[in-house]
C-alpha cells in the first residue's frame, strides 16, 4: 500500500484558510478543470473546512460471491482499511454514485474518530445516519441508505488511484473540503497552490472590502493595473 506522506503544518494552517471556490479557480489557471468531486455535500452545516492527505477507498460493482456479510471480516476490507488510516487523513471513498447501499454506519465512522481521520468524502451515501451524526466525524456524502454497501457493492482495497464524483484521486494528494464541497489538489502542484491561494485570498479581502466602500466592479473585479497598484499601495501600509 501507499505510504501516506506527512501533511506540513504550515501547509495544513495555510489550506484551511483558502475556500475550495478559490483552489478551483486557481487550479483553473493551471488547466485543471476537474477538480470539484460531484455530489459530496456535507451532512451537517457548521463542519468547517478540513484539510487532509487523501487516504483512497475504492469498490466495485456488487458482485454475488464476494460482497457477503462475511467478507466484512476480511482483512480487506473497510474494517482494515480503517486500521491502516493515520490520523489527519481524509478518507475519499469511490462508490460509483451508487445511493441505494451505504457504504459506512456509525460503528465504522466511531472508529475512523477514534483514528482521528479528519473527514469522509464519498460520492456514495451513509447509513445509520443519526448514529453517523452522533460520531462527530464530518462527512462529505450524496446522502442516506438504509442497505449496507453489500447490496450494492464490493470492497477492493485502498490506497489505489481511484475515481470520486467524476475525479482522479491519487493516494497523497491533498483533499480541501467546505460547505462548496470537496476538491483534490495533486501533491505535484501543492506548493505552489498554496502560494497562490493564499495571495488570492488576500487579493479578494481587499477586494471585498472596496466593493463595501462602494467601489464599482469593472476595473476591480478582475483588478486592472490601477486598482492593482492601489492593492499593492493596502499592503505595504498593513
Amino acid at each position: 500500500m501507499t505510504e501516506v506522506l506527512p501533511l506540513p503544518e504550515a501547509t495544513r494552517a495555510a489550506l484551511a484558510g483558502i475556500t475550495t471556490a478559490s483552489l478551483t479557480t486557481i487550479l483553473l489557471k493551471k488547466g485543471l478543470r476537474n477538480v470539484w468531486m460531484r455530489g459530496t455535500v456535507p451532512i451537517r452545516s457548521g463542519q468547517g473546512r478540513k484539510v487532509g492527505r487523501a487516504f483512497t477507498l475504492r469498490f466495485v460493482p456488487a458482485r454475488e460471491d464476494l460482497a457477503t456479510p462475511e467478507s466484512w471480516s476480511s482483512p480487506i476490507s473497510t474494517r482494515g482499511a480503517i486500521e491502516a488510516m493515520p490520523d489527519g487523513v481524509i478518507a475519499v471513498a469511490d462508490a460509483m454514485g451508487v445511493t441505494d447501499a451505504g457504504i459506512f454506519g456509525d460503528i465504522l465512522c466511531a472508529r475512523m474518530v477514534k483514528r482521528q481521520v479528519a473527514g469522509l468524502v464519498t460520492d456514495g451515501v451513509m447509513r445509520d445516519m443519526a448514529g453517523v451524526l452522533g460520531t462527530g466525524l464530518p462527512v462529505w456524502c450524496r446522502g442516506a441508505a438504509a442497505p449496507p454497501s453489500v447490496a450494492g457493492l464490493t470492497f477492493v482495497n485502498w490506497q489505489q488511484p481511484i475515481g470520486c464524483g467524476g475525479v482522479a484521486v491519487f493516494p497523497n494528494d491533498v483533499v480541501v473540503v467546505d460547505d462548496d464541497g470537496a476538491v483534490v489538489i495533486p501533491q505535484a502542484l501543492l506548493d505552489e497552490v498554496v502560494v497562490a491561494g493564499v495571495e488570492q485570498e488576500r487579493l479578494e479581502g481587499w477586494i471585498m472590502r472596496e466593493v463595501e466602500r462602494g467601489v464599482a466592479l469593472p476595473g476591480l473585479y478582475p483588478p486592472n493595473a490601477e486598482a492593482k497598484a492601489r492593492y499593492e499601495a493596502a499592503r505595504r501600509a498593513e
